[in-house]
């Protein structure tokens, strides 16, 4: 094949390093983390700084060629996986990795769009502080992934998702451009929150090439619990209870049925229950404290884990007796996801609903689902404290994994987000929209919703280049939106 001009003028940008057009290097990046969705790519393009990344957009732009932004490629909605046309070029932001600089004094960091997670808070704990957002693919997930997705994960309940986390944003923009918006300004009244078009955009108006994110002091100790509740309803009281009695000291709130914990057990290695009796429903609590002044946050949570089993909130509840059992308490958590896929053939959807509501949706919805489709069971889990369920719809036993998703996505799908709806939710907490989710955002969306997605994208990306085919739906009057 005879490289194209501009495709070599891209190769010239990166050299060697950053370039490839091998089908076997590029496989890895060309199918995303669930295995849903599988494309091809023209080449697989790596800019090393922000200057390298706008010269690559400058070209794409000016020969119309569409671009698929990537990180760690760990999302779940394919946002990040090019068609199966082979027009595109994956422009990964892997090798931009610096941090840049880490401002202790304003609890400030500014790192380039490739940092992994969990080394952003390796890095942040060498100076005493962390960055408080986790979530079970940290070993992967990249800065400018969670800020293209607004990622959540199990702190949102007290630091809120990456929109709260973000303090500025550094962009190119598809015509090439770079918007310099990294300054951490409390006042800035000049219009439009630009910076806010870019979190949750999903490399659809540009790419994300670096972000200053707050930090906080990092955890004096920690109070890690896992206790079991009959019901989702008992699991929301002692929430209510502890968000009174604690409040800002409680960082972590998760609700896991008692499947999940069984799959989790079968299928990842080096787990066990923290509790030795059996339990309908599972709550895993943090309690923390960042400074020697505040109080303690074991002596807290005994205090009122008390009080909630003489009312009859909980069961009963086992604290982590060291920094290591807390681990082990968090590492079933986040492997449930893992776990889940290992199971069999499932329908994970990533919702939300009010605090208040997430109890009875979880209640209502799933015998509701499984009663519509014979066969299924219903596994919801997930952040309690911020609304957020993983609805997880399992196929029956014995159905083929392709077929069944394939024949029962259309149908299962849009009754689940029917139900949330009904409650005043999202089809989309913290994932994203991506392509999975497009056709069902267009027909769930209010017509003013719709006009601004549409009008945004095409007034900042007119040639359509950037991520085409994700988050923002086609309108039937134009063929290029």
């Amino acid at each position: 094949m005879v490289m194209p001009n501009w495709l070599a003028e891209m190769k010239s940008v990166v050299g060697d390093k950053g370039f490839t057009m091998s089908e076997t290097e590029m496989m890895p990046w060309l199918t995303d983390w669930r295995g849903r969705y599988a494309g091809r790519a023209m080449a697989m393009v790596s800019p090393a700084s922000t200057t390298e990344t706008a010269r690559i957009v400058s070209i794409a732009n000016d020969n119309a060629i569409i671009l698929v932004p990537q990180g760690g490629n760990s999302g779940m909605v394919g946002g990040a996986t090019p068609d199966q046309s082979g027009d595109a070029v994956l422009i990964s932001m892997r090798r931009m990795k610096q941090i840049r600089e880490t401002k202790t004094d304003d609890q400030l960091v500014i790192c380039d769009a490739g940092v992994i997670l969990q080394n952003l808070h390796d890095e942040l704990a060498r100076k005493g502080q962390r960055f408080p957002l986790t979530l079970g693919g940290k070993g992967s997930a990249t800065v400018g992934g969670l800020v293209s997705t607004n990622a959540g994960g199990t702190q949102v309940l007290r630091h809120g998702t990456m929109r709260a986390l973000v303090v500025g944003v550094e962009a190119v923009l598809p015509n090439g451009s770079i918007y310099d918006g990294l300054a951490a300004l409390k006042k800035d009244n000049r219009g439009y929150d630009l910076k806010q078009l870019f979190v949750g955009g999903e490399g659809t108006l540009g790419i994300v090439t670096a972000a200053t994110l707050r930090t906080v002091p990092a955890i004096v100790d920690r109070c890690v619990v896992w206790a079991a509740a009959e019901s989702p309803h008992k699991a929301h009281e002692l929430l209510k209870l502890l968000g009174k009695k604690i409040g800002a000291a409680l960082e972590g709130f998760e609700i896991i049925p008692k499947s999940c914990l069984a799959s989790v057990l079968q299928h990842i290695p080096d787990t066990r229950s923290p509790l030795e009796s059996e339990h309908a429903w599972h709550i895993l609590i943090e309690t923390v404290r960042d400074s020697v002044d505040a109080a303690d946050p074991t002596e807290l949570i005994e205090k009122y884990l008390g009080q909630a089993y003489e009312n009859g909130m909980i069961e009963n509840a086992a604290i982590a007796a060291s920094e290591q059992q807390a681990e082990d308490f968090w590492k079933i958590r986040d492997s449930i996801a893992e776990a889940e896929r290992a199971s069999g053939p499932a329908l994970q959807h990533d919702i939300s609903v009010p605090v208040a509501r997430m109890a009875a949706f979880i209640t209502d919805a799933g015998p509701k689902v499984e009663a519509s489709f014979p066969g299924t069971i219903v596994a919801a889990f997930g952040h309690m404290g911020d609304g957020n369920v993983h609805f997880h719809v399992k196929a029956p036993p014995g159905a083929d994994p392709k077929n069944w998703t394939e024949i029962y996505s259309e149908q299962i799908t849009p009754l689940v987000h029917d139900l949330v709806v009904a409650e005043g939710g999202s089809i989309s907490a913290e994932h994203g929209i991506g392509q999975t989710k497009r056709v069902e955002l267009e027909r769930l969306s209010s017509d003013a919703r719709l006009f601004m997605l549409r009008s945004i994208k095409s007034a900042i990306d007119p040639n359509n280049i950037m991520n085409p085919g994700k988050l923002v739906p086609l309108a039937s009057s134009q063929s290029g939106f």
